[in-house]
Parts: C-alpha cells; sequence; structure tokens
C-alpha cells in the first residue's frame, strides 16, 4: 500500500517528535513497578480492606491519568485528589472510578460541578454542609459524601469532640448520602506511636458515639501511606496510599515492611563536554573553581525542570553506572558534572539524576535528606517541561 503524502509525513513527524522528546531530559514512569507496589500493598491488607490510591498532585509528579489507570487495572478500588480540578481532570481522561476529592469545596458552583462530574466531596464543617445541601435540592440530586474528622492533624475536619452534632446535622440534610467517615493522621511516620495511637483512639470514640446515635457509618478510613505499613489495626475499611505507591517510604525504619520499587526515574543528556585547566570558575558566582584540570560536562537540565538550585555542589549524578559529582551552581536549564577519568564521553550519552544505572542508585530521598526536605516534595517538584515517558 502506498501511503499518502499527508499520511507520510504525519508518520515522520510523530517519530522525529518520539526522538526530540528524549533529546534533552525527562521523566521515566515505570509501570510494571507502579502495579509491582500496588500488588504489595494489597497483599499487606485484610480482604476486606479497600486500597484507595491518592492521585493528587498529577500524581505526585508521575502523571495522574497514567498512575490512575494503572493503580485501578492492578487492584485499587478507588481515587484521591485533592482539588476539583483535577478530579474533573480524571473524568474528561475517561475514569470512571469512585474519586474523593480531598480538599474542601465550599461555594454552590464547586458543589453542582463536583456533582455533574460524580465526584465525591469531603465533608468538614457544619457550614459546608448547610450549603451542599441547599445546592443539592436545588439540583434534585443526591451527592455521596465523607465525612472528616479533625482527631488531631489541625487542619481540615469537624473536632472530634463535635462529631456526633455533626453527623445529626448531616443525617438531617436532604439530597446528602454519607458514603465514608475518615480522618488524616500527622505523625504516622515517625517511630514514636502515642500521637497516632491517640488519634486512632479519638476516631474510634467517635465513631462508637454516633454508633449510639444510631448511625453506623458505611466506611471508615484513616490509614495513610505510614500507617498503612506499620499497623494492621489501622486498615479499617480502605486506606489512603500515596508515597508508598510510588516505590517510596515514608520513613527510613519503615523499609522492612515491604519490598517497593521506585517508579519514577529523571534522565537527562550531556550537551557539551570540555577541558577545564586548574583554577577555572564554574557557573554562576564561580562558587566552584577547579582544584585542577577536570573534564566537565554540561547536562540539560536545571532548576526550572526541578532540579533544586539548593543541591548545587550537593549532588551526584550517574554516568555508565559510576556516580560523578555535580559542579558550581546549578542553573536554570544546565547543570556541570565532573566526569575525570572517563573516556569517550560525548555529546548524546545518557545522564541518570534519580534512578538507577548499572547497579548504582540515587532515589529522591537522597535529595530529600540533602536538603532537609521530605521525599513528598522532591517527586512533586519536576516540572512539565519534562515530558513523562512511561517504561515497563
Amino acid at each position: 500500500m502506498v501511503l499518502s503524502e499527508e499520511v507520510r509525513v504525519r508518520s515522520e513527524y510523530n517519530y522525529q517528535r518520539s526522538q526530540i522528546i528524549r533529546h534533552r531530559a525527562w521523566v521515566e514512569i515505570d509501570r510494571s513497578a507502579l502495579a509491582h507496589n500496588i500488588t504489595a500493598i494489597k497483599n499487606h491488607l485484610s480482604p476486606r480492606t479497600e486500597l484507595m490510591a491518592v492521585v493528587k498532585a498529577d500524581g505526585y509528579g508521575h502523571g495522574a491519568a497514567m498512575i490512575a489507570r494503572t493503580a485501578l487495572e492492578s487492584g485499587a478500588g478507588s481515587l484521591a485528589i485533592a482539588t476539583l480540578s483535577e478530579g474533573i481532570q480524571l473524568r474528561e481522561e475517561g475514569i470512571t472510578a469512585p474519586v474523593l476529592v480531598l480538599g474542601a469545596i465550599n461555594t454552590p458552583e464547586e458543589i453542582a460541578a463536583a456533582a455533574h462530574w460524580q465526584l465525591q466531596p469531603t465533608l468538614c464543617s457544619l457550614e459546608q454542609a448547610q450549603i451542599m445541601g441547599l445546592t443539592m435540592t436545588e439540583l434534585q440530586r443526591t451527592l455521596p459524601v465523607h465525612l472528616k474528622l479533625d482527631t488531631g492533624m489541625s487542619r481540615l475536619g469537624t473536632l472530634w469532640g463535635q462529631a456526633t452534632d455533626f453527623v445529626k446535622q448531616v443525617v438531617s440534610l436532604p439530597y446528602l448520602k454519607i458514603h465514608s467517615v475518615y480522618s488524616h493522621l500527622a505523625t504516622a511516620d515517625d517511630e514514636d506511636t502515642a500521637v497516632m495511637k491517640l488519634q486512632q483512639a479519638r476516631f474510634e470514640g467517635a465513631i462508637a458515639e454516633m454508633k449510639k446515635l444510631g448511625f453506623t457509618p458505611p466506611c471508615l478510613h484513616l490509614a495513610n501511606s505510614a500507617a498503612t505499613l506499620r499497623d494492621r489495626s489501622m486498615h479499617y475499611d480502605r486506606v489512603r496510599v500515596g508515597l508508598a505507591m510510588y516505590g517510596l517510604y515514608p520513613a527510613g525504619h519503615l523499609q522492612s515492611t515491604l519490598s517497593l520499587k521506585p517508579v519514577l526515574a529523571v534522565k537527562a543528556r550531556i550537551t557539551q563536554v570540555k577541558e577545564l585547566p586548574a583554577g577555572t570558575g564554574v557557573s554562576y558566582g564561580h562558587q566552584y573553581v577547579t582544584p585542577k584540570a577536570i573534564t566537565m560536562a554540561v547536562v540539560g537540565i536545571g532548576y526550572a525542570d526541578g532540579v533544586p538550585r539548593n543541591l548545587s555542589g550537593r549532588m551526584e549524578v550517574i554516568v555508565r553506572g559510576r556516580k560523578v559529582p555535580q559542579i558550581g551552581a546549578i542553573t536554570m536549564d544546565q547543570l556541570m558534572i565532573d566526569i575525570s577519568g572517563m573516556s569517550d564521553i560525548s555529546a548524546g550519552e545518557i545522564v541518570t539524576l534519580i534512578g538507577y544505572d548499572g547497579g548504582v542508585v540515587i532515589g529522591a530521598e537522597d535529595w530529600a535528606a540533602s536538603l532537609n526536605t521530605i521525599s513528598w516534595e522532591i517527586l512533586c517538584g519536576f516540572k512539565h517541561r519534562l515530558p513523562r515517558i512511561t517504561v515497563s
């Protein structure tokens, strides 16, 4: 069959674009690692406990739609996001699974949109409940809602001691159907479990009081990734798993609980190699001056892509299975590395910033430790200028 000129040109363009996408820098997402993690976590749960996959913040920077599909295919029963717009994006991608909106929505317009897109909002105050009730009465539609209790996080939610009054009011409102009651743990990743256990006791006490009123919540959930890994008593009907699903541990002391695989890798290409004599300043401010003659490579990725500038001179990358130091100030679009002692390195060579290469690994947790922050922030920091490439 002879292709038309239009089809031929389009095919050549698509091929060239697929090559260009990986030309400078990119993020690789390993679907098989994600599926492995979902399976491992599900096997850790009791048969009655559902896994809710947390895909907020664009799936922790991995790409929400692809992560959601893979998680659901691998056994997750529902999804959680933070904002209304995130939920709408999932629906526009054709994802029909139940979606919990963890953040608060308060206006009639937002509530109507949640109903239209069949999203399930968090209900955290009486004022919010009254607005929802009025809006749904006008629409003549029933809206499933999730009651959020504040048991010690001191963020969204009705205080646990006021839970019974809250439930009374919500049950009396038309067109609102309580789908679950939940809370969120503040210190589940700490080795000291005292605060976590206190929150659990408050949660269970509030539920017991609800039952005395004659209301039995159809679904309970409390555990985040850390609580899911460490304490089966907190699994209840559902667990909300984010970080562990992406293959990272909420704390070092939890690494022995399950075997997880990192899903995300960050890679870039060398764009130039040059020899620098001793005494040469490198990058803005000459924060680094070569102590001797070195071979330097420029890598096409920088802080505009999500590599924190504060890692300047404090990070390593992997080239051909060997860690080499980053030198000088990280710039908006580029960074420099010292590849002295490595032969035949040229422009186009792939550099691994996060991920595995030849049995050597650098993790998001390594960056987090250097910056005195958390892995969540690192994962969410990679900008959309870096295309997400799915591998499996």
